[in-house]
C-alpha cells in the first residue's frame, strides 16, 4: 500500500485542507504485509471522521491500511472540522466540498480512482457516519453505498440532546443547522432526505449500520433504521454490547469492508 498525506486548496471553502490517501499496491517481501493492486480502475472508500477529530484518526485508532492491503482498493481520509458535513448558516460550504468538490478532486489526483458510484462507499464514524449516510441519500450520483458505525443519524434529536445536556453546545449547532425548527424537515434531516429519494423512484443506495446498545445514539439509530426499511431501502444493521468507542470502531470497520465488497476474507 502507499499512503500518501495530501496538502491542497479548497475553492469552495476558499483555504487548505489536508486528506490522507491510502492507494493499492502490489507487494511482496513486506514483513507481516501483503499487498494487492488495482485490477484497472480501483473503488475507493471516503471515511469520515467524527466530532472531536481530523483526517489522521483512522489510522491512529485503527489497523485500516492492513485491512485494505489485500483488496486492492482506495481510502480516502478527508478533514472536515467539527461542521457535521454541512453547507453551515455561517456560510462555510462543508457539503459542497465534501460532496461535489473533493470526488472531483481525488479523481483528477488519482485518476486510477473508478467514477462508478457503485464502486464508491462513503463510510464514517458519529458525526461521520451521519455524514456518510448523508453522501449515500443526497448524492446518490456519485455514492453507491453508505456505511454508519454509531452514526449521529436522528439529527434532530441530537441536536436537543446535546443543547440540553450542555448549553454550551447551542451555539455550535446553531452556527450549523441555524435552529431545530429549520433543520427538522430540511436536506440536512436523513428522514428528510430519505422519503424523497424513495419518492423519486431511483436507484436507491446500499446501506449499513451498527451502533452500541449502551450508547446515547442507539435509539436515534433504531427510529432511523425502522424508518429506512419501510421506504424500500437495502439496510443491513447490526447492534450488540458497546458504547462509543474505537475498540468497536476498529473491529467493525472489516464488516463494513466486507459488507460492501459482499467478501468473507478475514482482513486481520
Amino acid at each position: 500500500m502507499a499512503l500518501l498525506h495530501v496538502n491542497f486548496f479548497s475553492m469552495v471553502l476558499g483555504m487548505s485542507m489536508n486528506m490522507d490517501v491510502i492507494l493499492p499496491q502490489q507487494t511482496w517481501g513486506q514483513i507481516g504485509m501483503e499487498g494487492k493492486g488495482a485490477d484497472g480502475k480501483c473503488k475507493t472508500v471516503y471515511l469520515l471522521h467524527g466530532m472531536s477529530d481530523d483526517q489522521t484518526i483512522w489510522q491512529r485508532r485503527t489497523s485500516i491500511e492492513r485491512y485494505v492491503s489485500r483488496l486492492g482498493i482506495a481510502v480516502v481520509m478527508p478533514t472536515t472540522h467539527l461542521a457535521f458535513y454541512t453547507d453551515t448558516a455561517y456560510g462555510m460550504k462543508y457539503w459542497t466540498f465534501i460532496s461535489q468538490e473533493l470526488p472531483k478532486i481525488c479523481r483528477e489526483f488519482f485518476p486510477q480512482m473508478s467514477e462508478r458510484r457503485e464502486d464508491t462507499l462513503a463510510a464514517g464514524l458519529s458525526m461521520g457516519g451521519y455524514g456518510a449516510w448523508k453522501l449515500g441519500l443526497r448524492a446518490v450520483e456519485t455514492f453507491g453505498a453508505a456505511a454508519s458505525l454509531s452514526g449521529a443519524l436522528d439529527i434532530v434529536e441530537d441536536f436537543r440532546r446535546n443543547v440540553k445536556e450542555n448549553p454550551a453546545n447551542g451555539p455550535l449547532f446553531q452556527g450549523i443547522f441555524t435552529s431545530l425548527q429549520e433543520l427538522e424537515g430540511s436536506e440536512n434531516d436523513l428522514m428528510t432526505l430519505a422519503a424523497s429519494l424513495a419518492a423519486e423512484k431511483r436507484e436507491l443506495p446500499r446501506l449499513y449500520a451498527w451502533c452500541g446498545r449502551e450508547d446515547a445514539l442507539y435509539q436515534g439509530n433504531l427510529k432511523l433504521w425502522e424508518y429506512v426499511r419501510k421506504l424500500g431501502y437495502d439496510l443491513t444493521s447490526e447492534e450488540s454490547t458497546g458504547d462509543h468507542q474505537w475498540k468497536y470502531w476498529d473491529e467493525k470497520i472489516q464488516d463494513v469492508l466486507r459488507w460492501w465488497l459482499q467478501t468473507d476474507l478475514d482482513l486481520q
